[in-house]
């Protein structure tokens, strides 16, 4: 389950694009970030995507890619052309593919292939078409099958594209919009499957095209996943926080409506993961009611000849820290060890997951003990980030150097907060039960920490 979120420049404080995502996976789903420079491939050569192969294009763009390490694809990234894209999990009447590219792969193509919005919008209705989408979606559950939507944004627009199999229909975003998992474009739109309509009055989801309606037609009325994603109530919250900004969003304000629990004021002092629920854009994993969990998190702040992208890649956005990355570059040197299945402290998203399920044994008191620290390190970051003059922008090894310190700093800091949480008595803990399911959980991928102590 996941929430990915765009306010347009009528929208900004600066009149920029501003585009961000949580992906929610499965809470031992690592999360990995991966640079590519812009590179030349061989005549014939393939593309091995998850599921499938196949042909590679002669050049593929300098990307920015944020993904579970298991699959070829990315749950959101960016190019050196400031396209920026975010996939949701949808589910519709069409029957699931049991073999074909997942909306993750589709993602990657367009952002290694395409330099626009809306010639990446292009590209994923032309994979649709040629491949279909398909395959098992999950890490564990190799059950999970889904349809995608997508939000395809750049520095001048963006779009919204949903999908039922290989049907497909867009609208261009006039200000600000968020998507969830559920389908949302009902009787207005922009772009649309030539054969949408017909197959849909052909299936007998509508009568006429006169009472067409995407969603109302789509959507299954009985499936579990469906009405247990809470889609619906996601997007209120976050369409909600934007709209009350409009006009003067930040990518402040972004990072927030990730880090939301939609919940009242009166709550927030009281809040803790294990009370959470499906209509949290700041996902915590609970049991099978909320299986999944927020297990990265990206903010693009896409300007004309620069776009900085805020990115966490570990879990849980209220106990992370957003760190800056820049693009375009001619080759980003950042020194970061792949994630895997199994916990590995060298490496950034394990390093952070153990402070992360730390926070979780008591959750206000622990995450407040380092909170105004974390606030106050994304402050200097932005600072350090607002100072580069326009020259210091396309300088490699300046804004190389910034990327690298503020990681750095990051790590550090990690590893200060989880020796300092570690020596909180624990005064509000949280239910036996919900720390058996984390520990059970820490067996699996090796990881040697006491949720029960």
């Amino acid at each position: 389950m996941c929430d990915t979120l765009v306010a347009l420049g009528n929208s900004t404080k600066d009149g920029s694009v501003l585009f961000a995502k949580n992906s929610d996976r499965e809470p031992n789903e690592a999360h990995n970030i991966l640079y590519l420079p812009r590179k030349r491939h061989e005549k014939d050569a393939k593309v091995n995507c998850t599921y499938i192969s196949l042909p590679q294009v002669q050049e593929t763009n300098e990307v920015l890619l944020l993904k579970p390490f298991w699959m070829f694809g990315c749950e959101m990234g960016a190019n050196e052309h400031g396209v920026a894209i975010g996939n949701e999990a949808v589910w519709s009447k069409e029957p699931y593919r049991e073999k074909g590219l997942l909306g993750m792969d589709m993602m990657r193509l367009a952002l290694e292939r395409t330099d626009t919005a809306r010639t990446a919008l292009d590209l994923i209705v032309s994979l649709l078409g040629e491949y279909g989408q398909g395959g098992a979606c999950g890490y564990t559950d190799k059950k999970l099958f889904y349809h995608n939507s997508f939000i395809i944004a750049d520095p001048q627009e963006a779009w919204v594209l949903e999908t039922a199999d290989k049907y497909w229909i867009a609208e261009k975003v006039k200000d600000i919009r968020t998507i969830s998992n559920t389908l949302t474009i009902q009787k207005e739109y922009d772009l649309i499957h030539p054969e949408l309509i017909s197959h849909a009055i052909k299936e007998g989801y509508c009568k006429t095209e006169f009472n067409f309606n995407f969603a109302k037609n789509f959507i299954p009325r009985f499936n579990i996943k469906q009405f247990g994603a809470k889609g619906t109530k996601r997007i209120a919250c976050t369409t909600g926080q934007l709209r009350k900004y409009k006009g003067k969003i930040t990518p402040e304000i972004m990072m927030a409506a990730l880090r939301s629990h939609n919940i009242t004021p009166s709550e927030v002092n009281k809040w803790a993961p294990y009370k959470s629920s499906m209509k949290s854009p700041c996902m915590h994993y609970i049991s099978f009611i909320t299986p999944s969990q927020s297990t990265g998190s990206h903010v693009a702040h896409l300007k004309k000849d620069v776009q900085i992208h805020w990115v966490t890649g570990t879990s849980a956005p209220c106990t992370s820290t957003f760190k800056p990355i820049i693009l375009p570059q001619s080759g980003l040197t950042l020194d970061l060890k792949r994630a895997e299945q199994t916990y590995d402290p060298g490496t950034l998203w394990w390093h952070h997951e153990k402070l992360h399920r730390l926070v979780l044994k008591d959750y206000q008191k622990r995450l407040h003990s380092y909170l105004k620290q974390r606030n106050e390190l994304e402050i200097e970051f932005r600072k350090q980030v607002r100072a580069l003059s326009p020259s210091d922008q396309t300088d490699i090894q300046k804004i190389q150097t910034l990327t690298r310190e503020a990681f750095e700093q990051s790590r550090e800091k990690t590893s200060e907060w989880i020796e300092l949480v570690q020596s909180l008595p624990i005064e509000s803990g949280a239910k036996k039960r919900y720390l058996k399911r984390w520990q059970k959980l820490n067996s699996y991928d090796n990881m040697d920490l006491n949720m029960l102590e």
